[in-house]
């Protein structure tokens, strides 16, 4: 191999590329887009090496990698899949969820699946293949589960035989929202194609059903026409109207028996996603592309509030049961609770990790169930503890605040060239840089870390002119001059300037000091390494005097090498520092040498008293230590 590295290449070039170091051997195929992958064991067995690989569709596989076969004559290996871990949740963006009346189960579908949980135990008790679902309910008597597709087919499944017992071509586009009558007796769907269609239920039960037809179908009704294409369908739980949200931003309200026109909602910049009427039929509530939740009277039409709700789209919006509490999801990853009678924002939930498509609200009002694009269903209880809607905003506030000062401070660390220029394309970026994120915590210690050393600043100042007048008078009067007027930390705690930037250095967190420091501007770290030749002069906390020091060194190295003021304060500081260090080194090395000593003692008094419980003499010993040395023995293991 050294001789081969050594020759050069024919075309005449010495560099060898990394294909002639490296060849292809094989070629690991996962089921799914590929994210990660890892060798289990580094070293190959008989049956080869084999590798995981964690999927884009939310699973894992191992794949086992044969050995090289000894001679070319023989078939290449192939790459075989001996395990697959498959858990119970969806491979695509969950899309549509739906409960059923008594909140026990839980309908989720996305492209290629429908899934049926038991919300008590949290576990999957049916996989069905499915299209690309888009809105999903469950029928009466929660034994059936009807889904709108992508394809515009309606999708009738049984529960209890996990089969899918009806395939209707409903519409010609998209099914984007289905909803059942109040009165249980039929349903309503939208589509992308412009029509309203409402269905009945045809029911086959009882000791004269067929046994050729399903337990349940739907019968188209009557179609309603619109102008644009239809997004979301609603019933007002006292029957009396439906409402259909269109492309044009609008919503349009018909009266449910004879589908003439009652309202038109108008007031939003883009479409209406989704929306809900309250239980009491007083209050339709909407939620749009245009990332605000507008709240209307469903008896004049009329707007009574507009709610920049979402920093995104918001994609679904539901009012609890009996109240007018409603909740919205949006692509912003965030869900959240507002009061429709005071407009109020009640609650922000954060968990999700990508946008938030679906979104089901108990029945009862115990929980509130929300799917993602990042795959995930998530069950948010509600607990029994109070909620202040004061203390809620002045979290919010805090967040804001911290996130606004900690993004501006958190920029990218760039590097200077020699000129402390950049170069004619900007600055360069650093290659490494300390770790370090900017707090509220680390704001906080840093205001105190500067508050602190004004109050030393000002002690000293009035210390020293006290000094000065005592020396300008005579030495009989120095008793009537006055004593000067400390700060009340400086006499509540009786401590001097140094002593008390001391104590609130030490009293900041390891991890939060260098990020600290960083807050400090130029002036208080001049007047800190005062403080820091103090301390070494005293020999007070050594360790945390150098950790100071080199990082300030490290951070602030040009403004301190070209200020004049701070030659003599760096030399002091070297000097005493270095003493300070010689005796910690002395003193470490004193007590390593005591620990050793007292090893020894206590290994050789451990040995003796082993010795003296077998009633054995010094030679015994020495001959028992002897042989000990010399003998082995030999132990067989069995399966």
């Amino acid at each position: 191999m050294d001789e081969e590295m050594d020759a050069p290449a024919e075309d005449g070039s010495d560099d060898i590329s990394l294909t002639d170091l490296f060849s292809s051997y094989l070629t690991v195929r996962g089921s799914g887009k590929i994210r990660s992958f890892d060798f289990i064991n580094a070293e190959v067995t008989k049956s080869g090496i084999q590798i995981l690989l964690a999927l884009n569709s939310n699973s894992l596989e191992i794949h086992n990698i044969p050995r090289k076969p000894k001679t070319k004559s023989d078939e290449p290996p192939e790459v075989t899949r001996t395990y697959s871990l498959d858990l119970p949740g969806h491979r695509t963006d969950i899309r549509t969820l739906s409960l059923s009346s008594t909140d026990e189960l839980l309908a989720s579908g996305s492209n290629g699946s429908l899934k049926i949980w038991n919300m008590r135990t949290t576990a999957c008790i049916r996989t069905l293949d499915c299209e690309y679902a888009i809105c999903s309910t469950f029928l009466p008597g929660d034994r059936h589960v009807l889904v709108g597709t992508k394809a515009g087919e309606l999708l009738v499944y049984d529960l209890a035989t996990s089969t899918l017992i009806q395939t209707i071509k409903a519409h010609a586009g998209t099914i984007w929202s289905v909803h059942v009558k109040p009165n249980k007796l039929g349903a309503v769907t939208g589509s992308a194609d412009k029509e309203v269609k409402f269905w009945d239920f045809e029911y086959n039960v009882g000791p004269n059903a067929n046994q050729d037809k399903p337990a349940i179908s739907l019968v188209l009704q009557k179609t309603l026409k619109m102008t644009d294409d239809v997004l979301a369908v609603r019933y007002s739980p006292d029957g009396r109207f439906v409402a259909v949200a269109l492309l044009d931003a609008t919503v349009k309200v018909f009266h449910q028996d004879t589908l003439k026109f009652f309202l038109s909602l108008y007031g939003h910049k883009l479409p209406v996603l989704a929306m809900d009427i309250s239980f009491d039929s007083k209050l339709i509530v909407t939620c749009s592309a245009d990332k605000n939740v507008k709240i209307w009277g469903l008896d004049f039409g009329d707007c009574h509030k507009s709610i920049f709700a979402h920093e995104e789209s918001i994609m679904q919006v539901a009012f609890e049961k009996d109240s007018h509490y409603f909740w919205t999801v949006g692509k912003d990853k965030w869900v959240k609770y507002w009061d429709g009678d005071r407009f109020e924002n009640i609650q922000k939930l954060d968990g999700h990790h990508g946008e938030i498509w679906a979104l089901a609200v108990s029945n009862f009002g115990k929980f509130v169930v929300t799917g993602s694009h990042d795959k995930s269903i998530r069950v948010w209880e509600k607990l029994e503890d109070q909620l202040f809607i004061e203390e809620e905003r002045e979290r919010e506030i805090e967040e804001l605040y911290e996130r606004g000062v900690v993004d501006s401070m958190n920029r990218p660390n760039h590097i200077p060239n020699q000129e402390g220029e950049g170069d004619e394309n900007g600055p360069t970026e650093a290659e490494s840089t300390t770790v370090n994120k900017q707090t509220t915590d680390t704001l906080m210690a840093g205001e105190k870390i500067m508050e602190a050393l004004e109050i030393a600043d000002a002690d000293r100042k009035i210390m020293q002119d006290y000094e000065n007048i005592i020396a300008k008078v005579a030495p009989e009067e120095v008793d009537k001059v006055p004593l000067p007027t400390r700060h009340a930390i400086l006499t509540a705690y009786d401590l001097d300037g140094p002593a008390y930037v001391l104590k609130v250095v030490q009293a900041i967190h390891s991890t939060a000091l260098h990020d600290a420091l960083l807050v400090l501007p130029f002036s208080k770290v001049v007047s800190l390494m005062t403080y820091l030749n103090e301390w070494a002069i005293k020999d007070l906390n050594t360790p945390l005097i150098s950790r100071i020091l080199f990082f300030l060194l490290r951070t602030h190295h040009h403004q301190i090498v070209s200020n004049r003021t701070m030659r003599g304060v760096l030399v002091d500081l070297r000097t005493h520092l270095r003493d300070a260090l010689k005796r910690q080194k002395d003193e470490i090395s004193y007590n390593l040498a005591a620990l050793q000593y007292v090893r020894q003692q206590h290994e050789a008094n451990r040995i003796a008293h082993f010795y003296e419980q077998e009633d054995m003499d010094e030679a015994k010993v020495r001959a028992r230590l002897a042989d000990g040395g010399k003998k082995r023995k030999r132990i067989s293991v069995k399966a």
